[in-house]
Parts: C-alpha cells; structure tokens; sequence
C-alpha cells in the first residue's frame, strides 16, 4: 500500500488532518471528514461505554512478542514514533476503536497526556498500575492517584501482579487492590491476568472486580508447540468453559497470538466462544481493517453460548 492509497483509504481525526494534508503535499487529497465512517458498536461496564474492540498499548510502548525476532521490537520503535502514535490514535477514534488498554510507563504516558491536551483526543483510558501491590498499598495508591488526574477512566490489576498474587494464594490483597480503586476513586475497577487461575481465585476467594482482562487464543498456529515467547492462553476450551459461568464483563487480549493467529480468526474465536471485547495491538494501517473485520464478525456470533456480560 503506498502513501497515496492510504491516504485516501483511511479518515484522520480533525486534529491531525492538518498535518497530513501538508505532509500529503498540494496534489493530494484531503483524508475524509471525522465522523464520516460508521461506529463500532459499544458496550458498558458499569458507567463506562467502550467500543467492542479495544487499542492495545504493547505497540505504544514497542513492546513485541516476536519470538525469537530481535530486531522486530527495534522495527517498531522506529516505526512507532511518537507522532505515529498520535496518529494511531487519532484513526483508531475516527473508526470507532473509542478506548485504550496500556501499562503506565513514564514516556508512552506523556505521549497519552500530548494527545489529549494538544490534539483534543477524545480516546478512553483503561491502564493497569505497574507498582508493586503492598499490605499498605501506598506505592499502588499513588500511582493510580496520577493516573486519576490524567483523566483515567478505568484501573486494572497488571496481568503479571494478578498471576503472582493468585499463585502466591494472596486473595485478601488483590481485593483490597481492587475495592481501592473503586471506593477511593469511583471508576471501574478490574483484574488481569495470563492464567485461568487468577480469575477463578477472584470468583472463589471474593476478589469483587468489576471486569476481567484474560488471555484468549486457540492453539492451532504452528509455533503454539515452541517454548519461546509464543503462547499465552491455556486450553483455551477450559478457558471458554469456566467464563461462561462469570457474569462480568470480559476483555480478550492476546487474541492473535502476537500475530500468529490471523485477525478474522482470532476475533471470531473470541467473541464466539464468550470475550465481551477484544483488546488488540495496532499498527495505523491495520487499524481500518481490523474495525470492519469485528463489525463483520459481531454481525454473525449470534450461536455464543455465552451471554453478552456487557
């Protein structure tokens, strides 16, 4: 795809059209109005109305699950500067994607705060606090405390800290993370994780969250059988199975694989076999495809066996 198609294949934000009408030069034609591409459709979790399909931050931060690839996490920060990155935000808005999911890392969070101050954008927040869950919660307080003023909607427990803390059998202190959030700061207030057994500790052990962001892919790609940065859902029937029996919403990420799983697949395996949303890495040229992929899937899961928990 050259520069000229996609242009005109794909919509910026008001807030960058500027831009890219002087980049495009005088003989290019301006990308289409905002707005002028149909929504993706949404859902609530309690207050907050999300689009079913969510932005990952892992290729904000150029952070790639790519196997034994070393030059592919340099490829993507190279790629992915930070005024890509706005850009990527701002056509993830123009197509509907009205949410992110990201981790809090000091410069991928400036880049948030640019986006929002210097361009307007509108894109929601759903960020997972990297510091350590502590008895007196001071390091986790804080840092959802700054979050808040960013303007976060949503907090989550880090998939890693969710997968410790439930091996480690501390359940008192992933609730008390969790009803934290949502007493102090009145947002929705989730857990992640890589394993089944952090959600099933929740449920059990009366972590009350508010949301689940749980790993979810079939094994049926063929570097599922290595042993090297390339699986993250465990018999994902057991998986399917188990979630039909929670009545909280459901994000899916690591859908794809790390790109081992084809789009068209992995979202229809999620949302057919129970996600409420799907959480996916994008680069900016993916974006318009993978929004009329999960409108073109939603329209044809009507057999789930799950109810919609969202």
């Amino acid at each position: 795809m050259n520069r000229r198609s996609f242009v005109k294949g794909t919509v910026l934000s008001s807030a960058s059209v500027a831009l890219a009408t002087a980049a495009a030069g005088a003989d290019q034609p301006a990308p289409p109005a905002p707005g002028s591409l149909n929504t993706l459709p949404t859902a609530k979790i309690g207050k907050l109305e999300i689009s079913r399909l969510l932005l990952g931050g892992n290729l904000l931060t150029h952070y790639t699950h790519s196997r034994d690839l070393k030059y592919v996490y340099n490829l993507a920060a190279h790629y992915n500067t930070d005024e890509k990155i706005m850009e990527t935000l701002a056509l993830a808005e123009a197509h509907g994607v009205n949410c992110l999911t990201i981790h809090n890392p000091p410069h991928a969070m400036s880049v948030l705060r640019r986006y929002r101050k210097e361009r307007g954008g509108k894109i929601k927040w759903i960020i997972c606090p990297t510091a350590e869950v502590e008895p007196d919660l001071e390091k986790y307080r804080r840092e959802v405390a700054d979050l808040m003023k960013d303007g976060c909607e949503a907090i989550y427990l880090w998939g890693v800290r969710g997968d410790a803390l439930a091996a480690e059998k501390k359940f008192d202190l992933m609730a008390k993370a969790v009803e934290m959030v949502r007493k102090e700061f009145g947002v929705p207030s989730g857990v992640g994780g890589h394993k089944l057994a952090v959600v099933k500790a929740c449920e059990e052990h009366g972590v009350n969250a508010d949301f689940y962001i749980k790993t979810f892919h079939h094994a049926s790609y063929p570097s599922a059988k290595l042993d090297f940065d390339n699986s993250w859902c465990e018999k994902s029937e057991e998986v399917a199975e188990f979630m039909k029996t929670v009545p909280k919403p459901w994000i899916a990420f690591k859908t794809m694989a790390a790109g081992a799983i084809p789009p068209k697949q992995a979202f229809r395996y999620a949302f057919l076999n129970g996600a409420d949303f799907v959480l996916a890495g994008m680069f900016d040229f993916e974006i318009a495809e993978d929004v009329k992929i999960v409108k073109e899937v939603l329209g044809g899961v009507a057999e789930r066996v799950r109810p919609w928990r969202a």
